[in-house]
């Protein structure tokens, strides 16, 4: 056994051990500039430094903190697996057309709001570059690429009882670091020997790189500033070229360069799924207080919520999952009024992160403050919005900029608008470019964010209630608007309030009966207006149920009152009985909803024939007869039916945006709600 290995298996340990012994015991010829005589005051040093190494790195990029957290935490302890596109993400072949059906055909409500594709092949990062020697890593910003990165280091570290076991020693190198006066690598590399304590450390580095002894950790080609970026790549290209038989991972944000390195694979970051999601929040709140209380699985419950559904797509994105993890930790849920959550989430991408990162980004244009851009954004989230386009071609978003920037910042009409929109999808990762001529924003929630901002900033609000107002698709705009407007939301919700009855009136003209307005005067009269613990808006919504289940119309019933709907279809289907709507009934008496008489009614006669067999069709026959609904609710037809479901939408859009405002008056909402599901008594 040589002095070396002698020296690394009594002397090196902890964390240091399986990577500085592998190499020590690798024939004693990275470190034979020492030779034999050797003495007992080196490999001291040797030992102190290759500890120190392991620490250092350890300590730099083994903890997190970021948006402006008081103390780091671990990255093991919120590391979540990262998953990686098997390409570089990027669909040529996919048409602007083509995305928007794609979109559109899986929907844009509850889970199905993500521009991404969610069956798109993946693998693990660390699975591919314990596999590939040379990766180019390219995500958005705050994806998950620098945090990959040191990941990957940590377990080098570990050797073989990590998950990266080449025999590596891992180097992090800050590409922003290097300044244009000195772009050496092997100087750069030697550097951290050097600080380390190790004895010539420059010998080292060189002979550990001529025998590929190292992970090249090379993160933020992106943020290098542009005067740089190309003496860098060369060096890189040159560097890897020199010392090929080392391991790569350089890390850069899509788009930000023309082209690749000749022997790198391009992969990149994929964005979290719901296991990943739930994973890192289970991370995040893993102290003995949150384990005791369940933070965790209350945080990721409130994410289910469909009510939070716009919010949960802020968490396929890590930097922004960790922002709202930073959210729910302080108040332990997540705010009625999401209009503050996208403006802070807004911020964050467009300066917030870069800040942070401390980087020293080229200026999207002379001027461009942050107010500015968002008015920018805003008006091309507006005018595509309004269009029913969720995707954009280059010339869709370069048309506007070079207007905009021509019309407020005085720039010249032959400006140079692709690079401005090439500089927005890079650094700030708002916009995202899709595949080939096909961009969209990160996501639908801040799209709606910023149109909801431009219909207030540019008194569109009753354009936008006339033509919008019962398009599902306008809902959380709507929900947006209410919230953003914090001199108080009264006008905006008597605006919808009148949208809603002229179009409930349109029905007056047509030929058909008069179901939707009949069933709407059946429930006003049916219900109670003072007693039992239910609000009269709400009785009259189970009233309206229950009819509704006794219509072909049951699919609004159960949208209404799906516990009634029900247990209502069960005790008048086949497994029914007197007894079963019996006790239906009686407990519908109990809660008071209903005026006393046709509920009395019902009962009595179902105890009188409690011995008798009934068949589902006297039981609601029964029904009918004691609820005395009028015949055209029977028979509401297909159109019938769909006004009613606009009508009900609009009057749950109504409660969606009074919950979200900040200020309504009181007797402005009450009047509203006395007036909500009904047309009086007649």
């Amino acid at each position: 056994m040589t002095v070396w290995q002698t020296l690394a298996i009594a002397a090196v340990s902890g964390i240091a051990v399986p990577v500085f012994q592998s190499i020590l015991e690798g024939g004693g010829k990275v470190l034979d500039r020492f030779g034999k005589g050797i003495n007992e005051q080196t490999r001291q040093l040797i030992f102190q430094a290759s500890e120190q190494y392991t620490q250092n790195f350890s300590e730099r990029h083994g903890t997190l903190k970021v948006l402006g957290m008081r103390e780091p935490i671990e990255l093991e302890a919120v590391y979540t697996t990262v998953q990686v596109l098997q390409d570089d993400g990027a669909q040529p072949f996919d048409s602007l057309a083509d995305q928007e059906a794609t979109f559109r055909q899986g929907g844009r409500q509850g889970s199905r709001r993500r521009f991404v594709p969610s069956d798109m092949p993946t693998q693990t990062g660390l699975a591919i570059a314990q596999e590939q020697p040379y990766l180019l890593v390219l995500g958005g910003p705050g994806s998950g690429k620098s945090t990959l990165l040191k990941r990957v280091g940590l377990e080098a570290l570990q050797g073989k009882k990590g998950q990266f076991d080449h025999g590596c020693i891992p180097v992090f190198i800050e590409l922003k670091r290097l300044s244009a006066s000195d772009l050496s690598l092997e100087a750069f590399i030697g550097r951290e020997f050097e600080i380390s304590g190790f004895p010539e450390s420059d010998n080292f580095t060189q002979k550990a790189l001529e025998q590929g002894k190292f992970l090249l950790l090379l993160d933020g080609l992106d943020e290098v500033p542009s005067d740089n970026i190309h003496p860098i790549m060369e060096e890189i290209q040159d560097f890897v070229d020199r010392y090929a038989q080392n391991r790569y991972m350089v890390s850069c944000r899509i788009g930000a360069i023309r082209s690749s390195f000749p022997r790198f694979i391009d992969v990149a970051i994929a964005d979290f799924d719901n296991a990943q999601i739930e994973q890192f929040i289970s991370n995040w709140f893993s102290s003995d207080t949150d384990q005791e209380v369940g933070t965790a699985e209350r945080c990721w419950a409130a994410l289910q919520k469909p009510k939070n559904a716009a919010a949960k797509e802020l968490a396929h994105t890590p930097l922004l999952l960790t922002f709202l993890c930073r959210v729910f930790d302080r108040s332990q849920k997540f705010p009625s009024n999401r209009s503050v959550l996208y403006r802070k989430a807004l911020r964050i991408l467009l300066e917030e992160w870069a800040s942070e990162k401390r980087i020293q980004l080229d200026e999207i244009y002379h001027g461009l403050h942050t107010e500015a851009e968002e008015i920018l954004l805003s008006e091309i989230a507006y005018q595509g919005f309004r269009a029913n386009h969720f995707f954009f071609s280059k010339r869709e978003l370069v048309d506007p900029i070079k207007t905009f920037l021509t019309d407020n910042l005085n720039a010249p009409q032959g400006l140079d608008g692709e690079s401005i929109l090439n500089a927005i999808v890079v650094q700030q990762g708002i916009i995202v470019q899709r595949a080939e001529d096909v961009y969209s924003f990160s996501h639908l929630s801040l799209q709606e964010y910023l149109t909801a901002q431009y219909i207030i900033d540019n008194h569109l609000i009753a354009e936008t209630i006339q033509a919008h107002l019962s398009d599902t698709a306008w809902q959380e705009v709507f929900v947006l608007i209410a919230g953003l407007m914090r001199g108080g939301a009264d006008d905006l919700l008597l605006a919808m309030e009148q949208r809603t009855l002229a179009l409930l009136h349109q029905s007056e003209l047509d030929a058909e009966p008069q179901a939707v307005r009949s069933l709407l005067r059946w429930a006003s009269r049916i219900t109670t207006e003072e007693a039992g613990k239910y609000e009269p808006t709400a009785k009259r919504a189970i009233a309206i149920a229950l009819a509704l289940a006794l219509t072909p119309a049951q699919s609004l019933a159960r949208a209404l009152a799906p516990t009634l709907t029900q247990t209502l279809t069960k005790a008048l289907g086949s497994e029914g009985s007197p007894q079963a709507l019996l006790e239906l009934a009686q407990k519908l008496q109990g809660l008071e909803i209903f005026a006393p008489q046709p509920l009395q009614t019902l009962i009595s006669q179902l105890e009188n024939r409690q011995a008798e067999t009934l068949s589902p069709t006297q039981l609601k026959q029964l029904c009918l007869q004691a609820f005395h609904l009028p015949p055209e609710i029977l028979e509401i037809g297909d159109r019938e039916i769909q006004r009613l479901r606009t009508y009900l939408y609009n009057n749950q859009l109504l409660v969606r945006c009074k919950q979200a405002a900040v200020k309504v008056s009181p007797q402005t909402w009450a009047e509203i709600e006395s007036r909500m599901l009904r047309l009086g008594a007649g």
